[in-house]
């Protein structure tokens, strides 16, 4: 495995975490962006990538 695939299963189970806090109603739609936006800078993931579900 890569170290871009490890960066990008990693983002993954992060953005899969505030997902599921999302739905739960812990965080707000806008919370769950700017996580999204923080773990792709954490893990160097373009905002171009098919792998966010949010486009940054």
């Amino acid at each position: 495995m890569t170290e871009y695939e490890r960066k990008i299963i990693a983002y993954r189970m992060a953005v899969s975490l505030a997902k599921s806090m999302l739905k739960q109603g812990i965080i707000t739609a806008e919370e769950y962006a700017e996580i999204d936006t923080i773990m792709a800078k954490k893990y160097g993931i373009s905002s171009c990538t098919i792998f966010r579900e949010i486009a940054g």
